[in-house]
């Protein structure tokens, strides 16, 4: 479904959405103990996804005011009795193939049409490697993926892996293994993400040491029970305050306190293109202001990519963004995305391999495609509060897979916009 927006001025405070990172990494960890509570979990179609995976495999989720009560598998994952619908998530689905390589005997995983074309050879042929018998279907290392267990352990080697994924469903899965494992890793990307695994892996009671190459994972161990408080979620919050910026407005985010989460980087990159923002306890605060273009190194925050490239649309100067390569493989290839949207809006943009470039001015509004991918919708509606003219926007449903209230937020924050609510979409 279309949305359609028009130039604005924003203004008012908002808390931030739980995060999705976290919510999913708690999900399964607490799935994989015998009763545990994952507190203010994000409520979005991705991790939904997770809910009804790992009840595939034996767990009881009940949603319980604003917590998730889990009744786990107590390291024994079960064998599902039916395929496993990742739906369009990613983590989902990566972090399920290590945990049913687990089960003594095989498991069917896949997903959307989106999904089933996201790249996880690197993570079949580590699974492989360490015991599990893993395959894709069209072997291309895609989904559908069966898994078949058993899951043992040994000393593996992942060079330049695609996604951090892949490293976390190790580090996840490998400790319920009957042997110690070692997993080597070379140009390890998106480090902050593996950082929230282990944050919570510690939590979990679940030992791992590292030196961020080398990976030692004692084997036998247990998920010990815990309450998983979930932060918000500084990915989300990067769209109200990046809106801010580019409209001369004033927006407080609050639910924002110190975490793992690499797209806290939000807070400085603003202040260095010239933004006027502030951290006080939980709550960021950004006013708008002439924006400047700066380089950028994406390496750890991918997910920032399409919100910062409409930050440079509206910068003085030239904007550059390194390290972005690993966007291809995302639910739609971002770099392809976001620049053949902002061109739309009149936006000298150019993509190479692993690098963006943009040229502020002033954009135009535009009829755009959203490419059904949430934070290529969010970043455009974002680029659309600024331009001059009325934008229309494809696909603006698929924000539930990550910010179902994203359009009630940025409505309440005075946004002009039709229709005014998802519900409606």
């Amino acid at each position: 479904m279309n949305v359609k927006v028009s130039q604005s001025t924003i203004r008012g405070k908002l808390d931030a959405p739980p995060s999705k990172s976290y919510t999913h990494r708690a999900i399964v960890m607490a799935s994989l103990a015998k009763t545990s509570r994952v507190i203010k979990p994000l409520v979005s179609a991705d991790t939904c996804a997770t809910v009804s995976a790992c009840e595939s495999i034996g767990a009881t989720i009940n949603p319980v005011g604003h917590a998730f009560f889990v009744d786990g598998v107590r390291g024994e994952p079960q064998r599902p009795e039916n395929i496993i619908d990742c739906k369009n998530s990613g983590t989902t689905l990566r972090f399920l193939m290590g945990v049913c390589s687990l089960i003594n005997g095989t498991t069917v995983l896949t997903g959307d049409a989106s999904l089933r074309t996201r790249p996880s050879s690197q993570l079949i042929d580590t699974l492989n490697e360490l015991g599990a018998k893993v395959l894709s279907t069209k072997s291309n290392g895609t989904a559908p993926v069966i898994v078949q267990g058993v899951l043992s352990g040994g000393k593996s080697r992942l060079t330049n892996p695609l996604s951090s994924q892949f490293l976390s469903s190790l580090l996840i899965a490998c400790p319920l293994c009957q042997a110690d494992s070692a997993l080597i890793v070379e140009n390890l990307a998106s480090r902050p993400y593996i950082d929230m695994t282990l944050e919570l892996l510690n939590k979990a009671q679940v030992n791992i040491s590292t030196d961020y190459h080398e990976f030692m994972i004692p084997c036998c161990q247990e998920y010990g029970d815990t309450d998983f408080q979930i932060p918000g979620d500084f990915s989300s919050a990067a769209f109200h305050l990046s809106a801010a910026a580019i409209t001369n407005s004033r927006v407080s985010v609050h639910n924002l306190s110190e975490s793992k989460q690499g797209d806290e980087k939000i807070v400085s990159i603003l202040k260095e293109m010239g933004a006027n923002i502030s951290w006080d306890g939980d709550v960021v605060t950004a006013d708008g202001a002439e924006l400047r273009g700066i380089a950028i190194d994406a390496g750890d925050v991918p997910d920032l990519v399409p919100i910062l490239a409409v930050l440079g649309a509206y910068a003085e100067g030239t904007t550059d963004i390194s390290n972005v390569a690993n966007l291809r493989y995302k639910e739609t290839d971002r770099l392809v995305a976001i620049t053949t949207e902002l061109r739309k809006m009149q936006v000298e943009i150019k993509k190479a391999d692993d690098t963006l470039r943009i040229h502020g001015g002033k954009p135009k509004g535009a009829s755009l495609s959203g490419y059904g991918d949430h934070r290529i919708v969010m970043a455009l509606a974002v680029a659309a509060l600024g331009a001059e003219g009325e934008t229309e926007i494809d696909s603006a449903e698929s924000v539930k897979v990550s910010y179902p209230d994203f359009f009630d937020d940025i409505f309440a924050l005075g946004a002009n916009l039709e229709p005014t609510s998802i519900e409606t979409l």
